[in-house]
């Protein structure tokens, strides 16, 4: 099974055919993606680009935007003051599927 990683928003993912990312919320409207890939895994061959590989280009989809990830609790407290203060924050990204690693 071919894999690659690819850099998406800043971030490193490891990619393979058919599989499904969250990734950082994408620009609205996005809807297909042509990533280069920094590294490729081909069963026991590694390549490894300066800084991308030439040649090898990954296509993605996006399938759903705006999806929310889970909750994060944050909490302040300072003790025998009898203050404390909570917050809740969810993440937003875009899930893709990677369709092809050429």
């Amino acid at each position: 099974m071919k894999k690659a990683v690819v850099k998406i928003g800043g971030k490193q993912y490891i990619a393979a055919e058919k599989e499904t990312l969250l990734v950082d919320l994408l620009q609205e409207g996005t809807k297909e993606l042509a990533l280069d890939a920094l590294l490729v895994i081909d069963g026991d061959k590694t390549t490894v680009g300066t800084p991308t590989v030439k040649g090898v280009k990954v296509a993605a989809k996006v399938v759903d935007e705006k999806v929310a990830g889970e909750k994060v609790r944050v909490i302040r407290y300072k003790s025998k003051k009898r203050v404390h203060k909570e917050n809740g924050h969810r993440q937003k990204y875009s899930k893709i599927e990677i369709t092809s690693i050429k």
